[in-house]
C-alpha cells in the first residue's frame, strides 16, 4: 500500500486575510516541492455525518476573473468526477451544461452554437 501526503500551507496577515497559499504532494506535479496557488476548494465527505466539510480559501489579490476561472474549471471537473464515480450520465451532463453556462456568462468560453 502506498501513502501520499498532501500539504497545504496558508500564510495569514495580522487581520487573518490570506496572504499566500502553497501546496505540495509526494507525487507529481509538485513531487515534494512547494507550489504557489491563488486559491483552493477542499471538500471532505464525513462518513459519520454523511455531509461535506469544506474549506474555501483564496489570496487577497486574486482577481474576480481568476475566481471565475477557478469556479468554471472546478464545475467542469466536477461533472467529469461525478460521471466517473456514478456513471449517471444525465446528472453529469446537467452539471456540464451548467458549467458551460457559467463559463459563457463569465466570459471564459464562447457560447455554444
Amino acid at each position: 500500500m502506498k501513502k501520499v501526503k498532501i500539504v497545504l500551507e496558508v500564510t495569514l496577515d495580522k487581520h487573518q486575510g490570506v496572504e499566500n497559499i502553497r501546496w505540495k504532494s509526494d507525487d507529481p506535479p509538485s513531487a515534494g516541492k512547494f507550489e504557489d496557488a491563488k486559491g483552493f476548494f477542499l471538500s471532505l465527505f464525513d462518513k459519520a455525518q454523511l455531509e461535506t466539510m469544506k474549506i474555501d480559501l483564496w489570496i487577497k489579490t486574486m482577481e474576480i476573473g481568476e475566481m471565475d476561472r477557478m469556479v468554471y474549471y472546478t464545475l467542469k471537473s466536477l461533472a467529469e468526477t461525478y460521471y466517473k464515480a456514478t456513471k449517471n450520465n444525465k446528472l453529469a451532463n446537467d452539471i456540464a451544461r451548467f458549467s458551460q453556462y457559467f463559463g459563457e456568462e463569465a466570459g471564459i468560453v464562447p457560447p455554444v452554437k
